[in-house]
């Protein structure tokens, strides 16, 4: 009987200490390099050979992007500092909760062991048309096999699509976004882009997720004082109670004056190629006091202009629910 062997293919494995090392190989090979942080998504995409990378960097060795660390009143996160110390972590579990809460519904003990916060808003979608080596459009083919009338598209998104019908898969992006988060990305020249501009839609290139592109590197994401120990909401709901991606979140910050909403951020996720920051649903909110006639409107607002597939018209009931009841949680 044939013994069949699927092998990794084979890479070159660089271990660089230091950002800078790590940027200049990240340049020198371009698009034929990979990063390797908590390597969750990324054995994935080697062991079923979608992906080849000739140069696998290892950045897990370069110290200054481990950690988490006070910084300008807020705190500094190292983009290889693990799930499990961003839930662990007594600032983070005392004055953000909503991104402890957020870090802590990421699939299970053992990966929030390994993963890490750059990792897990980095990875790449869930389709698993695309993670298959369908030659849909985001692989660089010319259609959209999960878009189809018979297509397995339960888990697909019901807005902000083009051509691509996937969804990020982040649980910690939307909770990011509604903190105010900023990304430090290095290449070699250091940027600073707020997190809800991190991450890209189909529109603006349909192969990426994030602005990263071959030779940038996210080194740290600063999260500011601005929403410090504010009111938060985070919901997600999946199929199972561990491991599972998200069908919809949601995550929520707002800051109260009394029983009045003063500011509040709002995002939800699972629901387009990116996720989303319902900016009318917190104009809709502020200056009132999260009644039921708040709730209702505001959930309402949140899902104009969704349009499901042939398999995810749950999605819109339950994204709209979900505002909502972010929106109760301080009435």
């Amino acid at each position: 009987m044939a013994t069949i062997k699927d092998m990794i293919p084979p890479f070159d494995l660089v271990q660089p200490t230091s950002v800078d090392d790590a940027v200049a190989l990240l340049r020198e090979h371009g698009a034929n390099a990979w990063v390797l942080a908590g390597g969750l998504d990324t054995f994935d995409w080697l062991k079923d050979r979608i992906k080849r990378p000739g140069v696998v960097v290892d950045i897990g060795g370069i110290q200054e992007l481990h950690g988490i660390r006070d910084a300008q009143g807020g705190l500094e996160i190292g983009a290889m500092a693990t799930l499990t110390e961003v839930i662990n972590h007594q600032r983070v579990r005392s004055e953000y909760s909503l991104l402890a809460n957020a870090a802590d519904h990421v699939a299970t003990p053992q990966i929030r062991n390994q993963g890490t916060l750059g990792g897990n808003v980095s990875q790449d979608t869930r389709c698993w048309y695309y993670r298959s080596g369908w030659p849909c459009y985001r692989a660089g083919g010319n259609t959209c096999y999960a878009s189809a009338p018979v297509a397995m598209n339960r888990e697909h998104a019901i807005m902000g699509t083009s051509r691509c019908v996937a969804v990020n898969p982040s649980d910690t992006a939307p909770a990011l976004i509604a903190l105010d988060a900023k990304m430090v990305v290095q290449s070699p020249r250091r940027r600073t882009v707020d997190a809800e501009d991190y991450f890209i839609g189909p529109t603006t290139d349909i192969t990426r997720m994030t602005i990263l592109k071959p030779g940038d590197l996210l080194t740290q994401i600063h999260i500011p004082a601005t929403w410090a120990n504010s009111s938060f909401y985070y919901e997600k709901v999946r199929d199972r109670g561990s491991w599972d991606f998200q069908l919809v979140s949601v995550a929520a910050a707002f800051r109260m004056s009394g029983s009045t909403i003063e500011e509040a951020r709002i995002a939800v996720n699972g629901v387009a190629p990116y996720p989303v920051r319902l900016e009318g649903v917190e104009r809709l909110v502020r200056g009132t006091n999260g009644d039921e006639a708040t709730q209702v409107a505001a959930g309402d607002l949140a899902i104009a202009g969704a349009r499901a597939l042939a398999r995810n018209d749950f999605k819109i009931p339950m994204m709209r629910n979900l505002v909502r009841r972010a929106v109760r949680s301080v009435a």
